[in-house]
């Protein structure tokens, strides 16, 4: 593979989204958290300066580029304060699935919202007793009698966005006529679609998006509902959930990178006796290492974003899965040592840190957890075999 280097279009892109996120802040996402609202504000102009839709192709109102290009803006967006989670799961998951599998009928009436921000479609697969088990999803999807319109039942946990989202797009099992067995297909579940409902989950962690466990009760859906081909299976699940993952790592970077700063501007001027704090080692140490290890875990998501935007799946399946893991744990290192180095002052309000204990942890869990990625490079990369 080719080394990873940005082009000057990503450098350039990187310095526009870091303006437009500084504009905004942390402060603005605080406010937005605090008042229970959305960062609609943010989206809008992200929406129309072409950032959310980055991704998405040109002829449907995107701009072309890849996850390379969105996860950029995502990283940018997070180290200035204020990440939209929902770029995870709107543009790179379910925009990246319709562009690849959808008719052309769902691609002129998804695509070109989804690019200019007027729509949003979340995104379920988590299940309460499937956990990292996709073998083991009890959502499914038959046939009406004498139809072929699709009914759906079964019940997601932990989605995200599903109250301003239009739609929903649900990974569900159909019988293999062949077989017998039951394999993943992804259907387009608007929010109003009766049988569909809805019930906020009371989370320790604020953010800006909420979750919610859902229910289908018998939701009908029409035939065109169901993305891509009814065997193509896992095929088009991978194809949205690399990009989660990729993102994911994005989203990690970005808050890690936003910790950090708030470090190094206190390191340099919090004066305890003749020098300032940064100047001893056993702060400056562990913040140039935290910085290193952001380093690291961006180029591996670069190589995992070059992989898929190259059409190498496999390929990107090890390397996101790499990146996101990475990505994660300097994280979770990063943010504890900036908080480390304010002291109290960490814990404050003023210094936006302290959500960040909780929020990071974030990446370690989902969309999936540090302990399953190291069980795929294990006996996928590694060659060694299953415990399970």
């Amino acid at each position: 593979m080719a080394q990873v280097l940005e082009t000057e279009e990503h450098k350039a892109l990187r310095a526009a989204v870091s303006a437009l996120g500084n504009r905004y802040g942390h402060p603005y996402l605080a406010k937005v958290i605090a008042e229970k609202s959305h960062p609609t504000e943010l989206w809008a102009e992200a929406a129309k300066l072409g950032y959310l839709g980055v991704n998405l192709p040109e002829e449907y109102g995107g701009g072309g580029g890849g996850i390379a290009e969105l996860s950029i803006v995502l990283e940018e967006l997070g180290a200035a304060g204020c990440p939209l989670l929902m770029m995870v799961v709107s543009p790179a998951i379910c925009g990246t699935v319709i562009a690849r599998f959808g008719t052309e009928e769902q691609k002129q009436e998804w695509l070109p919202a989804l690019a200019d921000g007027t729509r949003t479609m979340a995104f379920g697969i988590t299940e309460p007793d499937a956990g990292s088990n996709s073998h083991r999803i009890t959502t499914t999807a038959r046939r009406a009698e004498g139809g072929t319109d699709w009914i759906l039942s079964g019940r997601k946990v932990f989605i995200s966005g599903v109250d301003i989202a239009d739609a929903t797009l649900i990974v569900g099992r159909t019988a293999d006529a062949r077989t017998g067995k039951l394999k993943p297909c992804l259907f387009i579940v608007p929010r109003d679609a009766p049988g569909f409902g809805r019930r906020q989950i009371d989370m320790e962690l604020h953010g800006a998006e909420k979750q919610f466990e859902l229910t289908l009760d018998d939701v009908r859906l029409p035939a065109d509902a169901l993305v891509g081909d009814e065997d193509a299976g896992l095929l088009q699940l991978f194809a949205g959930l690399n990009p989660e993952r990729i993102m994911t790592a994005a989203f990690a970077i970005g808050m890690g990178r936003y910790a950090l700063s708030k470090a190094l501007v206190y390191a340099r001027e919090r004066t305890v006796w003749r020098e300032p704090i940064g100047a001893h080692q056993a702060i400056a140490h562990p913040l140039a290492q935290a910085h290193i290890d952001l380093e690291l875990a961006r180029l591996m998501m670069q190589k995992a974003a070059h992989l898929y935007d190259a059409g190498d799946d496999v390929g990107a399946g090890e390397a996101a899965n790499m990146a996101k893991y990475a990505a994660a744990e300097t994280c979770v290192k990063a943010v504890d040592q900036s908080v480390h180095t304010l002291g109290g002052n960490g814990l404050t309000g003023e210094f936006g840190l302290a959500s960040l204990i909780t929020a990071s942890r974030v990446a370690r869990i989902a969309p999936v957890s540090r302990e399953m990625i190291l069980n795929y490079v294990s006996h996928q990369t590694l060659g060694l075999p299953k415990s399970y």
